[in-house]
């Protein structure tokens, strides 16, 4: 009979770690602390969960962040486990022993260019991150969903054009958008999450023909990897009215699920307009920072109103081929004066081009498209 050595503590607290039948389906919570962002919170895991899970959840909430590279580091170390986790080293170690934990996470970030790039080609593994996405929310405590939410159905990249002048008030623009009562509770009923929420720049979306100029308003990029929405005026000189911008996203936010412009996009797209206008308990609000982009128009009429007059809308969605942020037109490395220059001239070339092609001189006949 052989004798039987008594355990150490040591081994019983990496037995203790082991996931059993008993606990098999309890939740794992670890702490991540994600000092860039100024993340701190408790996440929760499956038992089943590895250190890969967790790792492509952190890519679908911070998108900006290269998490191949990441390091975690435990806090306050504790007998039988590591104090650094590498996704190359340690991809398959169960989360369950890492319950109750503290892991303060490291990743670098990439360029805008190959945050763009990495974007392009997670697309088609896309639906795969979103179903893992929802698996983790089905799992969460009731309390926790509404956050987890705002988390997975959402914009998960603003950018504005940093060659336009002024990019900081685009970004409070984005932002405002994101953070928009109504655009919320629809992306969070419709499930819609969208990798890049953008600015176009106006003058590489404006065409001349003989019945007019056209300015596309909003585009969207492979149902939901990039949507772009045209703030600025023609002139570079004023952002466009608040509502009119928001009818835009929801247009492209219909784009998600439907490409063309069938009856079913329609009604979606209509449903869509419904539910943020009712969920917006700050009817739209006023100003981002210090600036009024809304402001309340005369005799009841709607805010925006006028600029849908005449309104075509666009082509549909646009899928495949390669997003360059900032369209084709050249005008990095411009000062705001050569911009503006170059935007009123490109508009006079317009104008010249549809009157010779009409015929009649009539001028100008603006029409405007929804990507």
């Amino acid at each position: 009979m052989l004798d039987m050595a008594e355990p150490s503590p040591n081994d019983t607290r990496i037995d203790s770690l082991n996931p059993s039948d008993d606990d098999e389906s309890s939740p794992v919570e670890i702490t991540l602390k994600f000092p860039p962002e100024k993340h701190s919170q408790k996440w929760v895991f499956s038992s089943s969960d590895t250190f890969e899970h967790l790792i492509l959840s952190l890519s679908l909430e911070f998108p900006s962040y290269d998490w191949s590279k990441a390091k975690a580091l435990l806090e306050k170390r504790q007998p039988g486990l590591k104090s650094l986790y590498t996704p190359s080293d340690d991809a398959h170690i169960p989360l369950s022993t890492l319950h109750d934990t503290t892991l303060r996470l490291l990743a670098p970030q990439t360029s805008a260019l190959s945050s763009l790039q990495h974007q392009r080609d997670a697309a088609t593994s896309w639906q795969a991150k979103r179903a893992l996405a929802r698996a983790r929310y089905a799992r969460l405590p009731a309390a926790q969903r509404a956050t987890a939410d705002d988390l997975n159905y959402t914009f998960h990249t603003l950018r504005p054009l940093p060659h336009l002048p002024n990019s900081a008030r685009s970004m409070a623009f984005l932002e405002r958008l994101k953070a928009d009562p109504g655009i919320r509770a629809t992306m969070r009923k419709h499930r819609f999450s969208v990798g890049l929420l953008t600015e176009m720049d106006p003058l590489s979306h404006t065409a001349a023909s003989h019945e007019g100029v056209t300015r596309i308003l909003g585009l969207n990029r492979n149902k939901g990897e990039v949507i772009e929405l045209r703030l600025r005026t023609d002139a570079y000189d004023g952002w466009r009215d608040y509502r009119v911008i928001r009818k835009t996203l929801c247009h492209e936010l219909a784009h998600n699920v439907h490409s063309e412009h069938d009856a079913k996009f329609w009604a979606l797209c209509k449903e869509i307009e419904r539910e943020v206008e009712r969920a917006d308990w700050k009817h739209g609000g006023r100003t981002v920072g210090e600036e009024e982009y809304a402001p309340e128009r005369e005799g009841g009429q709607d805010e925006g109103e006028g600029e849908e007059e005449g309104m075509v809308m666009d082509h549909g969605g646009w899928e495949g081929g390669t997003y360059v942020l900032g369209g084709g037109a050249n005008t990095e490395g411009l000062s705001e004066r050569e911009i503006r220059a170059r935007a009123a001239e490109a508009r006079w070339s317009n104008l010249e081009r549809a009157t010779r092609q009409s015929g009649d001189g009539k001028g100008e006949s603006a029409q405007e498209k929804r990507g």
